[in-house]
């Protein structure tokens, strides 16, 4: 058992991406080392402060162990999550296991997994768990299980062993996430695929859009709407009246998020953004993310231009710092209605080229200072839709 413990080593670098940025572990690695680390100290009686742990993805980790709580019948002890150079809101929160010995007459080993404070509960279909279980995905249920069940064939045990992985500071930290959305409530998920954080945030948004969309879809709707952020679902909620449970925070990624509703089938998307993000739709530009891509007074200024503003409009609008000066602009020319209407038919063009024939799609574009700019032919129609839907789920 001695070749199990881990050696004194620096546990933050583990390796970089080729842009030179760290990788990190994930909280489902954190937590299946806090659960081997308890585990060998159950049994050897001895305490043990790094531990060694091989992830799915071949990286072998050597992690600090802390906050150790040793008593005759279990052992709790923690591992702290280290994220790297991705930005997440649950770098530096301490992962805990308790392990405890169960029925220990029990008729082969069995390690029963569960989630204590901290670990959000499963609420909604559509998740790897199903309701009323803990947030705690295959991969890192499999790592904890493993790691648990070696260090009991070690030493002989043959019962029942009893793991409860706790964040003790997880239910807080889950209201910046997206488990709420998810249905997860209490707490955050355990996660990771590979065991190791790769500093690629964009796909860990894109990922949980197709979530939300999933869950949606096997919850039986096909039309929904979609929302880049909290602009979006304010307006959806406060200036539509809507309830916002049929909408799915898409952030920057447009295109992403009609391709993942065509791959899941669905009939019909409604996206509903602020004019600031929306017009680069016009452009065809589907991430609208700054660094990707700023044609916002491009777009107003060559529309303006076709309206009939003359050279001078034309120049104020490039001019412009932000989408509010340039809508005020053309408002005090007379000429919003008019721009907004191409515009529109634009952003038209660019759904339908992006969905192709199986999925419809329509756009409404507000400002929070004159409300709806415009919106696509079919948005009312699509809207009530959705609507109807609601209506016949009752």
């Amino acid at each position: 058992m001695e070749k199990e413990i881990g050696r004194e080593t620096d546990t933050k670098e583990i390796g970089r991406t080729r842009s030179g940025l760290r990788y990190g572990w994930t909280t489902g690695s954190c937590a299946a080392a806090a659960a081997k680390a308890a585990a060998l100290m159950l049994f050897s009686g001895e305490e043990f402060r790094q531990v060694r742990l091989m992830t799915p993805k071949g990286i072998e980790l050597y992690l600090d162990v802390e906050d150790v709580t040793r008593l005759p019948d279990r052992v709790e002890c923690a591992v702290r999550k280290y994220s790297g150079d991705d930005p997440d809101v649950t770098d530096g929160l301490l992962i805990y296991a308790k392990v405890e010995k169960g029925d220990e007459e029990s008729s082969g080993l069995r390690v029963i997994l569960d989630g204590g404070i901290g670990v959000g509960r499963v609420t909604k279909p559509g998740l790897e768990q199903q309701i009323g279980q803990a947030a705690i995905n295959k991969v890192p249920r499999r790592m904890i299980t493993e790691e648990v069940e070696r260090i009991c064939r070690a030493c002989g045990y043959c019962g029942e062993m009893k793991v409860t992985i706790s964040i003790p500071d997880g239910e807080e930290t889950a209201k910046k996430t997206f488990n709420p959305r998810l249905g997860i409530v209490g707490g955050l998920s355990v996660l990771g695929t590979s065991g190791i954080v790769e500093p690629m945030s964009e796909k860990a948004l894109t990922d949980t859009i197709y979530l939300e969309m999933k869950m949606l879809r096997e919850s039986g709707y096909s039309c929904c709407y979609a929302v880049p952020g909290n602009y979006g679902m304010d307006f959806l909620t406060d200036q539509l009246g809507i309830n916002p449970d049929l909408a799915v925070k898409c952030s920057n990624y447009v295109g992403d998020t009609i391709d993942d509703a065509k791959l899941l089938g669905m009939k019909g998307l409604l996206l509903i953004g602020h004019v600031g993000k929306f017009i680069k739709l016009a452009a065809g530009v589907m991430n609208t993310h700054s660094r990707t891509a700023d044609c916002r007074m491009e777009v107003f200024a060559s529309h303006a231009a076709m309206a009939g503003a003359d050279a001078a409009v034309v120049k104020e609008i490039m001019a412009c710092l932000n989408t509010t000066e340039a809508v005020k602009i053309l408002k005090d020319r007379g000429l919003l209605q008019d721009i907004m209407k191409t515009v529109m038919e634009r952003i038209t063009f660019y759904l339908r080229q992006r969905a192709g024939g199986e999925l419809e799609t329509g756009a409404v574009v507000f400002s929070g200072e004159e409300g709806i700019l415009g919106q696509t032919e079919n948005a009312e129609r699509l809207l009530g839709l959705i609507e109807r839907q609601r209506k016949d789920k009752k």
